[in-house]
């Protein structure tokens, strides 16, 4: 007797997608978001795409090209060619974390669009890694003679100069000047996949909670709990958007397993008087 085979849920693609750090295929991962808003989303038409780009580029690329001519002619096919940029007239649009619509419309914001350029860098032998560069996602590249950061939203190369003046907004408000000060090399280190795709995710987050659109920001949520299982604030935050659905039992089991595991947050006290409310709504 043939078996019942259940395709499995966007939620359970993606575990199965992030469930390791080893081999961990960004590029997937960061596309399968894109499927809580576009549920019949064709994946593999989504990587397939990024691989014909891939085999355009390559084709204009000499074997035997050092590593800065791949560079330029990278940035030249993604931002001056392709048009790749940042989506400067609707920056909070969530499509534009969706990498299915960034490649159709070539707009996105600094993240998607650093996810596509690192994996058509990297087909090209490039060493190109993410940057979590604070209010602003870079990426970096490993040349013979030294280290090139470049804005996804622009394409252009950031100086040692013009990335401490980026960063001096971020420095003075966080408190870490003078004694304080930490060396600029400490904010380019490179991020790994799971960190891009929890940013990815809290970009999105941030969009749908600004939208007061609870049953997006809760999907976004489970994925984020699904990536970052010890994240506790994450349980906070998916409880009090179920607590606006009027989802309680589902709110009070979240904001619960946040008082248990994060006792020393300084909204304890706020959180414990919302679940006792919550009870009392369901009793």
């Amino acid at each position: 007797m043939a078996s019942a085979y259940c395709a499995p849920t966007a939620l359970e693609y993606f575990s199965s997608l992030v469930h390791s750090d080893e081999q961990f295929p960004l590029l997937e991962a960061a596309a399968s978001i894109a499927q809580d808003e576009y549920p019949d989303l064709d994946l593999q038409q989504v990587l397939g795409d990024v691989d014909q780009l891939l085999a355009r580029l390559r084709r204009r690329i000499p074997a035997d090209a050092p590593a800065l001519q791949r560079l330029r002619s990278l940035n030249q096919f993604f931002f001056r060619d392709l048009s790749f940029g940042g989506n400067v007239n609707d920056y909070c649009d969530p499509d534009n974390s969706y990498l299915n619509v960034v490649l159709r419309t070539r707009r996105g914001i600094q993240i998607s669009l650093a996810v596509l350029w690192m994996e058509l860098a990297q087909g090209i032998g490039l060493h190109a890694r993410g940057v979590c560069f604070p209010g602003h996602f870079m990426v970096k590249v490993n040349l013979p003679k030294g280290q090139v950061v470049i804005d996804p939203f622009t394409g252009t190369s950031l100086s040692r100069e013009e990335l401490a003046e980026r960063l001096e907004p971020y420095k003075r408000s966080s408190g870490l000047v003078d004694e304080f000060e930490v060396p600029l090399g400490l904010y380019l280190q490179a991020a790994p996949p799971r960190d891009i795709i929890a940013r990815m995710l809290r970009n999105l987050k941030e969009v749908h909670r600004a939208q007061e659109d609870w049953q997006r920001l809760i999907a976004v949520q489970d994925r984020l709990l699904v990536l970052l299982p010890d994240a506790w604030s994450e349980y906070r935050d998916r409880g009090l958007a179920h607590a606006e659905q009027g989802h309680t039992s589902r709110a009070v089991d979240d904001l619960e397993t946040y008082l248990v595991h994060a006792q020393d947050a300084l909204d304890i006290d706020a959180i414990a008087d919302r679940v006792a409310g919550l009870r009392r709504e369901r009793h």
